[in-house]
């Protein structure tokens, strides 16, 4: 059975993001996935401090939740991640996370020695996120970003569900094509894993 870590930033529990990951993480099981999910809301974690503590073990100093969340990323098969768009990157909730990354960016490339750009393993994450603009541009920044905040533990965007013109709470209800989308997209990651 592929073990995923489902991880929801999006500050509104019922928000767009939130239907669409909970559709997401609903056919991964469907399609045979443990799912482990976590609502990144409702985590106490602090942004990262820079006070490279993780110099020396490639674990983060700061004891919060983020201790539990890097306990979880490093064994898990695949990931999805579900941010909404706050002025062209992901929540805040999403950056504090890719942020306290820093320290599996430390043990890889400070401490391991890892040659940039080798990856080891190959896990398939999937993101999925919405934007109430219908800016060309949208999601051009976000999508970079997450390419190298996954890097950091030898995943690559497998696939992404980008939807625009999503901006009020149940918005995504008058697209059901987008919730199939969602949900048929989940049963096929569980599939590839």
């Amino acid at each position: 059975m592929p073990k995923l870590l489902a991880m929801l930033g999006s500050p509104r529990r019922q928000g767009n993001t939130a239907l669409l990951f909970q559709e997401t993480v609903k056919g991964a099981r469907d399609g045979g996935a443990e799912v482990d999910e976590v609502v990144l809301r409702d985590l106490k974690m602090s942004p990262c401090l820079e006070i490279y503590g993780c110099k020396k073990t490639g674990r983060c100093a700061m004891n919060d939740d983020f201790q539990g969340i890097y306990d979880r990323l490093l064994p898990c098969e695949g990931i999805i991640l579900a941010s909404p768009i706050f002025f062209y990157t992901v929540s805040a909730h999403t950056k504090i996370l890719m942020d306290r990354c820093q320290s599996l960016w430390v043990k890889k490339y400070w401490i391991e020695k890892t040659p940039f750009g080798k990856q080891d393993g190959g896990k398939k994450a999937l993101f999925i996120s919405v934007g109430a603009t219908k800016g060309k541009k949208l999601f051009d920044g976000v999508m970079i970003t997450l390419k190298y905040f996954l890097n950091t533990f030898d995943a690559e965007i497998w696939k992404s569900l980008l939807y625009r013109g999503l901006d009020f709470e149940g918005d995504v209800l008058k697209h059901p094509e987008y919730l199939k989308e969602a949900y048929q997209t989940g049963k096929e990651m569980a599939g590839v894993l």
